[in-house]
């Protein structure tokens, strides 16, 4: 299938409830149960519910304040456009009348609206595994408070018809990945690639830059992610990984996305804040401004629906969305030439450093993919404990010994509980040497993995190569398509 008809939209969760509503869909998402260091029971509930062609003024050329909605009519002799994975078909008989007041309660500021407000890092990403729970929310209460209606897919849509979905993740290349990166996205990117969901991985050198003074290697950062993605599992016949520099339109479509956002929308956008209190830097800079809406064009160029992200990056899909809706509406007469993404939504695993903080390549208390057996012993010698000899899993009293337990459970498919029990009272030492052999174990074949292709670069810059082709061929059509609403198409 040609890669540009498989847009649609984003989404996870847990067990689905089909209901019907005034002719509409609604996909109702039971709570789920999340493995999570500091979170065993994940009480968040998740409710989609159709947007159709809700498509608000949202600050446009008409007057009235972010998240005000006002109806757009589709041109005359235009039927409305549905993206594949939207939640009606474009052939519904009751598609006018479901747009109702019911539906549109009003969009919060997008830009705003944050869960959390959590630095960005270097990943769009994480999931975990859910264990559903029984109770059936509402929709409205379903949502983390203060979100877009439709924000929020559901797994078990996606699973069930994954030709409906893109996804679009990624990382910036500012070193080799961790076991951060490996239990938070990778694991789930892998699993989601073979369960026939079309896949797009950036690696995002130009968003290095956004937020450091010495960018590093990039070059070499980028080879080592790519070996990374590659020995974790990514298939370059099913995904496509691909570099920001080398596809020009996609960074062309920054130019009419700004368009269409504000400087006080970028100035509060919880996400710039963070990246600029976590890099150090005095000042704010223009392409650190502009990067959620750099962002909003990564998964934009391919037709992105789907973005698998924690709570704290729910405003980066909130603003594409945002985006997406203001050149469908502003730009294209109402047409839906751009689809509004949803966020495949799961915590992942809170795995701490050595030194008892969060994971960080940043903050050099990692253990990495590309470890030795002996680097990855060493280190975790040097894990921080407590003085309690017995060993539990406690993450709110205990989050350093707790870590170490889930990182092992995690690894040798174990529940944190019981890989805690099986080292009862012997202390320390003997948690730390039970993560180790957990954590070689199961990395010893894509360590392996990894040394062969590092053997072979000319493999590597063909993957590279082929990928960014194809991305390019994404890039321009939809930058065309864009165009041709703008009325700059010329011959």
């Amino acid at each position: 299938m040609d890669q540009r008809a498989r847009s649609g939209t984003y989404g996870h969760a847990a067990r689905p409830q089909l209901l019907e509503d005034r002719g509409r869909d609604v996909l109702v998402v039971e709570g789920h149960r999340v493995a999570a260091l500091g979170e065993r029971q994940h009480g968040g509930r998740i409710g989609v519910v159709p947007h159709h062609h809700v498509m608000g003024d949202l600050g446009g050329t008409h007057a009235g304040r972010l998240g005000e909605e006002s109806y757009v009519q589709p041109q005359a002799g235009r039927r409305p456009v549905h993206h594949p994975g939207q939640l009606a078909a474009a052939d519904d008989p009751h598609h006018e009348r479901s747009r109702s007041t019911h539906e549109r309660q009003g969009y919060p500021d997008a830009l705003r609206s944050a869960d959390g407000s959590g630095r960005g890092c270097e990943s769009m990403h994480p999931m975990t595994e859910n264990q559903p729970q029984t109770a059936v929310p509402s929709p409205d209460e379903a949502a983390p408070e203060g979100t877009q209606p439709g924000l929020i897919a559901r797994e078990q849509d996606v699973l069930a018809h994954p030709e409906r979905y893109r996804i679009l993740t990624g990382d910036r290349p500012t070193g080799s990945l961790h076991l951060g990166h490996y239990l938070g996205t990778l694991q789930r990117r892998v699993q989601l690639q073979n369960a026939g969901v079309p896949t797009v991985l950036v690696i995002a050198d130009f968003q290095v830059i956004t937020d450091r003074e010495d960018p590093g290697d990039i070059q070499r950062n980028v080879f080592e992610i790519l070996k990374d993605y590659l020995a974790c599992g990514i298939d370059p016949e099913k995904t496509i990984t691909f570099t920001h520099s080398a596809v020009p339109a996609l960074n062309e479509l920054l130019l009419p996305f700004l368009s269409v956002v504000s400087l006080p929308e970028m100035e509060r956008n919880p996400t710039v804040k963070s990246e600029l209190a976590a890099s150090g830097q005095k000042t704010l800079n223009g392409l650190l401004l502009t990067y959620p809406v750099h962002q909003a064009a990564d998964i934009l160029f391919c037709k992105g629906n789907l973005v698998p992200v924690g709570r704290d990056q729910l405003p980066h899909v909130e603003q594409t969305r945002v985006v997406a809706r203001r050149i469908n509406e502003r730009y294209a007469g109402g047409r839906t030439i751009l689809p509004e993404p949803q966020a495949l939504l799961s915590p992942a695993p809170l795995v701490l450093g050595i030194d008892g903080d969060k994971m960080s390549k940043s903050r050099n208390n990692f253990i990495s993919i590309s470890h030795t057996a002996e680097e990855t012993a060493k280190l975790l010698r040097r894990a921080k404990t407590d003085a309690d000899r017995h060993i539990t899993y406690e993450p709110e009293t205990r989050p350093e010994v707790s870590s170490l337990v889930l990182i092992g459970a995690l690894l040798s498919g174990q529940e944190p509980e019981d890989f805690a029990a099986a080292i009862g009272d012997r202390g320390g030492k003997a948690l730390k040497d039970a993560v180790t052999e957990a954590v070689n174990e199961h990395l010893a074949p894509i360590r392996a993995r990894r040394l062969e292709l590092a053997e072979d670069p000319g493999y590597l810059q063909q993957v590279l190569r082929t990928a960014n082709e194809k991305a390019n061929a994404m890039a321009d059509a939809t930058l065309t398509e864009v165009k041709d609403a703008l009325g700059m198409i010329y011959y």
